[in-house]
């Protein structure tokens, strides 16, 4: 049974995201972190399924969604697109825009830590909620709402509108801040040889900034620089928008 309190949190992010759950509990198990759960006793009560649901479920949507809308394009270019389009980066921009952060159910020391605006940890949410949604009202209406979300970002990436060169930016930042370089390396591998995902850590001067997985090593890199850019740029979900501005 939801407290009050809580039902009226839920109740306030339904208006924001626009859908209204049957089942609220779906969207507060989307919400619950791990490290709330097990303070209360209640470990099976997290958000990690709904995590490992909604990758799956927002794979699936954008990849028919690209598939039958560029049939001109490769199938190495339309894995370019959906790993843009479903990156951390794009997750965190979808997170701010719904004010994710603001509803989530942290532990104690999650929430001292700043877990509260952690990309990553905003980001996996995000995928819970698209798994929460799925389970409480099926394929339709998740396709119609990721759709909503993604539409503009699978646009600017297939028109080649998105810089793709974060490291280059990140590199420029790190230059200035830390008088040092990014170093990027491969903490584990996994699939089969000929489709390997490579996982990378980024760190400066010995501390870990960024995260990234992708079929080659030079993706991996991609995606942690953009995650570390993140950090560094003032205004967390816009770092695309100035990369654009940048080469007009």
């Amino acid at each position: 049974m939801l407290l009050p309190e809580r039902l009226a949190q839920l109740n306030k992010l339904e208006e924001i995201i626009g859908y209204k759950f049957t089942n609220i509990t779906h969207l507060d198990q989307a919400l619950t972190h791990t490290s709330y759960a097990y303070e209360k006793g209640e470990s099976g009560f997290t958000n990690e399924r709904l995590e490992f649901l909604g990758d799956v479920v927002l794979s699936l949507i954008i990849s028919d969604y690209i598939y039958n809308n560029y049939s001109d394009y490769s199938e190495g270019a339309l894995a370019k697109i959906r790993g843009q389009v479903v990156s951390t980066v794009t997750l965190a921009k979808i997170s701010a825009k719904m004010k994710v952060g603001d509803f989530l159910s942290l532990g104690v020391g999650e929430e001292k830590s700043g877990g509260r605006r952690r990309i990553s940890l905003l980001a996996n949410t995000v995928e819970a909620i698209f798994g929460a949604m799925y389970l409480d009202g099926g394929l339709e209406p998740t396709t119609l709402f990721i759709l909503n979300q993604f539409k503009d970002e699978i646009k600017d990436t297939a028109d080649g509108k998105i810089f793709f060169d974060y490291k280059s930016q990140l590199q420029e930042i790190v230059q200035k801040r830390f008088k040092t370089f990014p170093r990027y390396q491969v903490i584990g591998t996994s699939g089969a040889d000929h489709n390997q995902i490579f996982e990378v850590k980024l760190t400066i001067k010995e501390k870990k900034y960024g995260f990234g997985r992708g079929r080659t090593k030079k993706e991996a890199e991609q995606q942690a620089a953009a995650q570390a850019l993140l950090l560094f740029t003032p205004n967390q979900v816009s770092i695309e928008s100035k990369v654009r501005s940048q080469n007009r």
